[in-house]
């Protein structure tokens, strides 16, 4: 077991090793690379669509926790205010009311934002990362079958003897066949995904953008409405204190039967 072991860890190390030479052979010129410009154009799509999601994805979290934080403070502010808010007041009843209606306001707006966005969001963005290994191992079975490519060129360029050099260049046929077989079944389905998962980012931000414009549009139309009424409110409350009907009034009345304060004077000229 320990054997088989080390030699599976052996194999692995070779086969890094092969890779790492023939990218440094590639990056001198020494050696040609399998080029496939339509797959390029592919990739550099897949990035830029990849980078531009976790963007939208970052900002979107970060837009959710603000909501709950102000849903928060919103319930706090509208307690206080229906608590000095007296219940003598003009409007305490629409007070109360309205202030109970913004809180389930805000819990829906934040609710459908999570439910309806947030997490269609997050789901589409889990996509990437399993197709971003997919493309580093199509990145590195290439390498492979360049690497075999380049070894079978080299035997058949070489001055070897004859019977020695077929059976190396067997040996290195079959490496290129399996290397390219490899190769190509990655390369084929990561063709058809990759222009699939790019074409698909319209149709997911639209309908996604009309849930987060619908929510938007019914949480101030209606939290709207309801400051108009406050304010009505308020406006009514403003106009019956400045006619004093909210201020306490002073007592006038004087009692005849209290003695009238003395005047030093008065009762040292007496003695």
């Amino acid at each position: 077991m320990a054997e088989s072991k080390g030699a599976l860890i052996a194999k692995t190390l070779q086969k890094h090793a092969g890779r790492t030479k023939e990218k440094i052979l590639q990056n001198l010129g020494k050696v040609d690379r399998t080029a496939d410009e339509i797959f390029d154009e592919h990739l550099q799509n897949f990035n830029k669509q990849q980078a531009q999601t976790s963007r939208l994805q970052k900002e979107f979290n970060n837009y959710i926790r603000c909501i709950r934080a102000a849903q928060v403070a919103s319930k706090s502010l509208w307690d206080a205010v229906s608590d000095v808010y007296e219940t003598s007041w003009q409007g305490r009843d629409v007070v109360l009311q309205d202030t109970q209606a913004l809180d389930v306001l805000w819990q829906d707006y934040s609710h459908k934002l999570a439910d309806q966005v947030l997490i269609p969001l997050n789901t589409y963005q889990a996509q990437f990362p399993e197709t971003k290994k997919k493309i580093d191992k199509r990145g590195r079975k290439l390498v492979d079958f360049d690497k075999e490519r380049h070894n079978l060129q080299g035997l058949q360029n070489s001055n070897q003897g004859k019977q020695r050099n077929e059976a190396r260049l067997g040996k290195a046929k079959e490496n290129l066949d399996e290397a390219r077989r490899t190769y190509e079944i990655l390369n084929s389905e990561l063709h058809d995904e990759l222009p699939a998962l790019y074409d698909s980012r319209v149709l997911f931000i639209v309908t996604h953008l009309q849930t987060l414009f619908a929510s938007e549009h019914l949480f101030h139309t209606e939290t709207a409405k309801l400051f108009t009424e406050l304010e009505s409110v308020a406006d009514k409350l403003a106009t019956d204190c400045q006619r004093g009907a909210y201020t306490l009034r002073k007592s006038t009345t004087i009692n005849s039967n209290a003695a009238s304060p003395k005047s030093p004077i008065s009762s040292n000229s007496t003695k």
